[in-house]
Parts: C-alpha cells; structure tokens; sequence
C-alpha cells in the first residue's frame, strides 16, 4: 500500500537505501527543484518510476535530460556519512515542522548533529555581514534570552549578525543552514563556529556535498531560513541587504517579521526601518518577539506541504498532454510571470495536464517558477 506524507504532523519510517538513492537521484537531476520533484513523485507514483519517465518527459520538452546515475548518488550518501551526517527526507520524524508547511518544502535535507533541535519551536536572525558592535551584541543577546527561553535559533551562518545570533544560542540550540554542501562551510573564517555547531547543535543543507556556493544559492537558503521559523528577527539590513529577501519571503510564507529600528543616518538601518514602516513588528528586546511567538504552534501555520508517495507504486490516472494541448499552453506562456490558475483557466485544460507540460517544459530548461504558483518561459 502506497504511504504518503499527510497533511499532519504523522511522521513516517525513513526511505529505505534504495528508497534514498532513487530520491537523491531525481532532486540532483539538472532542472528539478522541488516543485518539479513533487509532481513528478506524485505523477508517477514513486521517485524510481519517474526517473524511467524522465527521458520521454524532457524529450517532449525540447531536450534530453538523463538523471545522475546510482554511483552518484551512493558516493554522495557515503561522504555524507563519513562527515557524520545523514539525509533527512520529507516527513520523516525529525523533517523540521514548519519547513513541511512551506510551498516545496525541499525534499531531502542534509544533516549533521542534533537532528531533534529541528523539530522545535524556532526563530531566525538575520542581518548585516558588516555589523556594528552594538548590533553583535544585540544580535548575541536576544538569541541566548531566546534560547534560554526554550526557543531554538536558525540563521545562514554568515559573518556579522548570523554569526553572533549561532553565537548567542549555541548552548540552548542553533540550526546553521548552509548554501553550499556541508562539507563547504562559507566563508571559510566561519569555519571553527561551524564545528562547534555540528558538534552541540545542529548544521543543515539542501545542496549536494562538495557543492560549493555561488551567489544564486544565498537566496535558496534564505528560504529554508524564513521557513525553519515561526518569526524571523532582522538585525541591521542596508536597503538592498540580502537580510530583506529573508523577510520578504517569512512575510509571504504567513511568518512574523521583527525589525530593530535603528537611527536614519546609519545605513545599515536602512532596511530595518523600511521594514517597521511596511508593517514589520518592531523588536528592542527578546520580550517583543516571545510576547508574539509564545502562542503559536505549527497548528497555526498556513498549511501547504504536499503529499509525496513514499513508495513505488502505479501511475496516478492522470491524461496525458494532447498535442493541441500542449500548442494551446504553450501560446498562453511568455517571459512575463502569469498565475498558475490563470493558466489552467485559460487553457481549458485538467490542471494535471497543465502540470504535466510545465514539467516538460522546466525539464527541457524552458521554464522558471519565480515564486509562490506563478511560471514564466525563458527568454
């Protein structure tokens, strides 16, 4: 019988090896994301029904894609497991709750140390990598009062505000979430505070080891950083700070955003005091954010985790794309982002059909998901 990730907090047995090595392979396929890794699970009822399905799909899309072989796979599971660490999948017990609620939450997680810290209640600081020494401190502070507390704190290991923040809350538990592999801690002067929180907290990736990380991946990890939590903290953000993608996305995803004002001509409170001005809470202290947060349980988080079939199993009775089909949804897609629903309305077509060429089409490399449902072709 097919298991299923359900859309509540029921967790399941871990994949087993060929169960891993099937999912590692589809989510390190050029052109998946886990958007596309959902569909194509569910499509077809199993990660290794659709890796057969691959080569047809893109084909049809406009270009042949072929998944990493199983050598691949293994050799990535075996440096994971020298290194200490081991593959968290999609509802498996210690999968973090929140990140399940998210939109294409990613399917498997790297981890090394203390899986059970990611699966508590969790706030996130970010901030500026050239952070003053009032801002270290604050930072510093408010993660061990939240620690302390019994909150644990997540942020992307950089230097200035993140590192303070792991600093702060490494003794009551810190979640580093890194945009490289795990064995590519950056930047590299992070790298005895990142052995520290392997060794008493906990380190967490989406990336395949020796990945490492250029400019593009910050922002993927920024999600799983807004994700992890329940709130998101910004602690000194220029107007252009990456900080401000971090609470873009908390905010878009239903999470508390705090700010900490700070005064008009320092440009590094440039973006915290745009923040408060949009709406964002403003924070002087640990008391702000526990008086918000303390209420809150996963229960009240917006419910979107998929459903992912865990085991092989037969194909879903979805209609295949008619050649018209495909024409007709081809002719409503441009470079400009349009709504998933607008595009199902549009078409007349079943959304499963629908899906199913976007697939082809992001597995052909024409296609790109610029956030929430919404889709666009490539120039």
């Amino acid at each position: 019988m097919t298991e299923e990730v359900a859309e509540s907090h029921s967790a399941l047995p871990p994949l087993n090896d060929q169960q891993l090595v099937d999912w590692l392979r589809l989510i390190r396929t050029e052109t998946i994301g886990p958007t596309t890794f959902r569909l194509l699970v569910n499509r077809f009822g199993g990660a290794a029904n659709a890796l057969a399905a691959l080569p047809e799909l893109s084909k049809r899309g406009g270009r042949l894609v072929t998944p990493p072989g199983p050598d691949k796979a293994l050799a990535e599971i075996t440096a994971l497991t020298r290194a200490g660490g081991r593959f968290l999948a999609l509802g498996e017990p210690d999968y973090p709750q929140a990140l399940r609620h998210v939109d294409a939450p990613p399917p498997l997680l790297a981890v090394i140390g203390n899986s059970s810290l990611l699966v508590r209640r969790t706030v996130s600081i970010v901030g500026s990598r050239d952070a003053s020494a009032l801002g270290r401190r604050f930072a510093r502070d408010v993660a061990f009062e939240l620690g302390a507390a019994g909150w644990v704190i997540a942020s992307g290991l950089a230097r200035g505000i993140d590192q303070a923040a792991h600093e702060g809350s490494i003794k009551t538990g810190t979640i580093a979430v890194l945009a490289g592999g795990l064995d590519k801690p950056y930047p590299p002067e992070c790298l005895p505070l990142f052995e520290r929180i392997c060794d008493e907290g906990v380190a967490i990736s989406e990336m395949a080891m020796g990945h490492t990380p250029v400019a593009r991946d910050f922002p993927r990890r920024n999600r799983i950083v807004a994700g992890l939590s329940f709130g998101v903290l910004v602690v000194e953000a220029a107007l252009r700070s990456g900080s401000l993608i971090t609470a873009r996305l908390a905010n878009e995803m239903g999470r508390e955003v705090f700010a900490v004002p700070g005064h008009p001509l320092d440009l590094r409170a440039g973006g915290t005091n745009k923040l408060i001005r949009d709406g964002a809470t403003m924070a002087t202290g640990a008391p702000d954010i526990l008086e918000a947060l303390e209420p809150m349980t996963t229960e009240r988080l917006p419910r979107q985790n998929p459903v992912l079939f865990r085991n092989d199993a037969p194909e879903l009775a979805l209609e295949d794309p008619t050649p018209g089909a495909r024409a007709t949804i081809l002719a409503l897609l441009g470079p400009t982002p349009v709504e998933l629903d607008d595009l199902i309305r549009e078409s007349g077509e079943p959304a499963g059909v629908v899906q199913l060429v976007l697939v082809e089409l992001e597995l052909a490399g024409r296609l790109i998901r610029t956030g929430g449902s919404r889709i666009a072709l490539l120039p």
